[in-house]
């Protein structure tokens, strides 16, 4: 059955959200509706929606014209196997010790290196992403220094490449966690296919809102490959789920956010060490004062 793709554009946050949820009384119903704010300052928000089938075009029509919308471009994707395509188009990473790859390049990881195995139908967090490659040289910057952590906490850990770096490295107590269910599942059958299951456990929480991650605390490594909104958010819990002298590892950040982040965590109680700019991100590694 074709996939077809409807988006348009609006002027701010609250429009798109309005219109994101009118959206889904459209019949036929759409399978995914997605809000993301273009990366270009404008303050402009996009909005699209994925449909099995042609959507409703007078209906789209009606919904963009009543929420100040441009007039939604629909298009009709190519049926692709997107995991094939995924496994052609995704080369192994390497980033300091770690090496990130593929089932499909298994023969090819060198002697010496921390294999992390990621299959690319789970792609986010597979390594080619200048986030995760940021966080990942931060923590092989960190060991290469002489710290070692004993308990480290993952928070959105998405496919647990990090938390399982870690694992890699240190004989520590290791927690990964996300507020997407489907993400901890995913988590733990990476964990699984590195034989990495008992040496790291999932949970389902929004930042470091769990019994276990609190039983846990205080850790010497928090990684938080997020975005800026809840890294803001989330700066006094996990400034105080840190140990005095641990250090937090944070991107997701958009460089010219860096700053402001920075500055967040600084009042939090934190110290900028180092900063790592990959394409268009900023990772920042942050130490709490003793």
């Amino acid at each position: 059955m074709p996939t077809f793709t409807a988006l348009t554009t609006l002027d701010s946050r609250q429009q798109a959200e309005a219109l994101a949820l009118a959206m889904e009384r459209l019949t036929p119903e759409p399978t995914g509706i997605g809000t993301f704010e273009v990366e270009d300052g404008s303050g402009t928000w996009e909005v699209g929606g994925y449909f099995e089938g042609e959507p409703d075009l007078a209906g789209l029509a009606l919904l963009a014209e009543l929420h100040g919308a441009r007039p939604f471009a629909v298009s009709e994707l190519p049926e692709t196997d997107w995991v094939a395509h995924v496994r052609r188009e995704l080369s192994p990473v390497e980033a300091g010790r770690f090496f990130v790859y593929g089932g499909h390049d298994a023969d090819r990881v060198p002697e010496g290196r921390e294999p992390l195995l990621i299959e690319a139908a789970m792609a986010f967090g597979t390594g080619h992403h200048g986030t995760t490659q940021g966080c990942l040289r931060a923590l092989d910057r960190l060991a290469n220094d002489g710290f070692t952590a004993r308990a480290v906490a993952d928070i959105g850990c998405g496919t647990a490449v990090l938390a399982m770096a870690a694992a890699r490295i240190w004989r520590a107590r290791i927690l990964a966690s996300d507020v997407d269910a489907v993400a901890v599942e995913v988590a733990r059958v990476n964990l699984a296919a590195n034989g990495l299951a008992d040496r790291v456990a999932c949970v389902e929480a929004e930042g470091v809102d769990h019994p276990d991650l609190r039983a846990a605390a205080p850790f010497d490594l928090i990684f938080a490959n997020i975005l800026m909104g809840p890294l803001i958010s989330l700066a006094p819990d996990l400034s105080a789920a840190l140990a005095p002298g641990g250090h937090v590892i944070l991107s997701g950040v958009l460089n010219e956010q860096a700053d402001e982040v920075i500055e967040v965590y600084r009042v939090a109680g934190n110290s900028l060490i180092h900063r790592e700019v990959i394409g268009e991100w900023t990772t920042t590694t942050l130490r709490k004062s003793v």
